[in-house]
């Protein structure tokens, strides 16, 4: 029973899981910091507001608190942009330049001159209209 634990702690893909989730929240940290003293402060300049959160709006004497949502909306659009620009597309642009480029795939058919369907290199007779057919007779197709 231990074993089986063991194998499974031990497993590449629990042990990059936990890396990912620590350095997701001490990103987390960098970025809430981010938009909490820098972004938050240069649209209280712009706008005279730093905060949304007393837009309240009353229905039937019952507050709904519309302007957390709108910080929240915010903050994960800031958050989500972040992560985009600054770690997705910086490190894709970097993985294509890696990447090998991947040869054609072998052609294994060709047109039939006949009724012009796709049938096997090897094939000496078309299995649509069962006309004989010469390899050496046709240019292969893709």
């Amino acid at each position: 029973m231990l074993k089986g634990f063991r194998d499974f702690i031990l497993r590449g893909n629990v042990v990059d899981l936990a890396v990912a989730v620590i350095i997701g929240v001490a990103f987390n940290a960098i970025v809430s910091s981010l938009v909490k003293d820098i972004l938050t402060q240069l649209i209280s300049a712009i706008v005279g507001k730093p905060d949304f959160s007393g837009v309240v709006l009353k229905v039937n004497g019952t507050p709904i608190y519309i302007g957390n949502f709108i910080n929240a909306t915010i903050s994960f659009l800031i958050v989500a942009s972040v992560v985009y620009f600054f770690i997705v597309l910086p490190l894709n642009t970097l993985l294509a330049r890696f990447k090998k480029p991947e040869p054609p795939p072998p052609i294994v058919t060709k047109k039939c001159p006949e009724c012009l369907s796709e049938i096997p290199l090897e094939a000496k007779r078309c299995a649509f209209c069962g006309q004989p057919v010469q390899p050496a007779s046709l240019a292969p197709a893709r």
